[in-house]
């Protein structure tokens, strides 16, 4: 006979099964980028390439620097647009839109650069973050097997991870945002990693709309240098009409 207490031990032992497997998907993935130590023994990134989106191309870099401070640019016919967050403020300049004094970001804007402006990602260290990961079992992208992760941050978005089995580095983030009762979903595709420091990293980046998944942009890093002399001062936001 099966007891209400057989029920609450079975459903207590899938969930620590769950965790015991998303925990170790975690450390596989880490150990794989090169391990916690190497990873944490970098403090601050320049990636410089370019990106594409349909006939368009523009040169981009980012810097970026432990614990979350980030600073990107997009150049494109001698203008520079320019997106940034120093740990507490947002902002950007949009000389394509007729804007050349720095203004702070809108709310959707500001969600995106701070998550991204997470040093070491949601992963390492993720309990100390206040991150929550689930493994949701095996999927397919493409027609191959890949192990899915749910991260979900302290914030409430959500980021699933697609780690594929061989080398168990992801090959696909799907990040969802709650902003306003609104959900804005997106898709990242991960490939060509190279070492940097000893970690792997990817060098090849498309995104896009989860909903518009034929408008899509790639980046592709011609470089990515590793601690970098970068001042804290380049990240905060300068007073309008100031030279950059």
């Amino acid at each position: 006979m099966i007891t209400f207490q057989k029920v609450l031990l079975a459903a207590a032992l899938t969930s620590l099964a769950s965790a015991q497997t998303a925990e170790e998907l975690v450390n596989r993935n880490l150990q794989a980028k090169g391990g916690v130590d190497k990873i944490k023994a970098i403090r601050s990134l320049r990636a410089t390439g370019k990106l594409q989106q349909g006939g368009m191309t523009a040169q981009v870099g980012t810097d970026s620097m432990a614990p979350n401070l980030l600073r990107r640019s997009f150049t494109i016919q001698g203008l520079t647009q320019i997106q940034a967050y120093d740990g507490n403020t947002g902002w950007k300049i949009s000389p394509f839109e007729g804007r050349k004094d720095p203004e702070r970001l809108g709310e959707e804007e500001l969600r995106d650069v701070m998550e991204s402006a997470i040093f070491l990602g949601p992963l390492v260290d993720y309990q100390a973050q206040g991150n929550r990961i689930e493994y949701l079992g095996k999927d397919l992208i493409d027609g191959d097997d890949v192990y899915r992760l749910k991260v979900t941050l302290k914030n409430g978005d959500i980021w699933y991870y697609y780690l594929d089995p061989e080398t168990f580095l992801e090959v696909r983030m799907e990040k969802v945002r709650f902003i306003r009762g609104v959900v804005h979903e997106s898709v990242i595709e991960c490939g060509s990693y190279k070492l940097v420091a000893g970690v792997y990293m990817p060098f090849t980046c498309e995104t896009g709309s989860k909903q518009s998944p034929g408008n899509r942009s790639q980046v592709t890093y011609d470089k990515i240098e590793p601690n970098v002399t970068l001042d804290p001062a380049e990240f905060k936001m300068p007073a309008a009409g100031k030279e950059l």
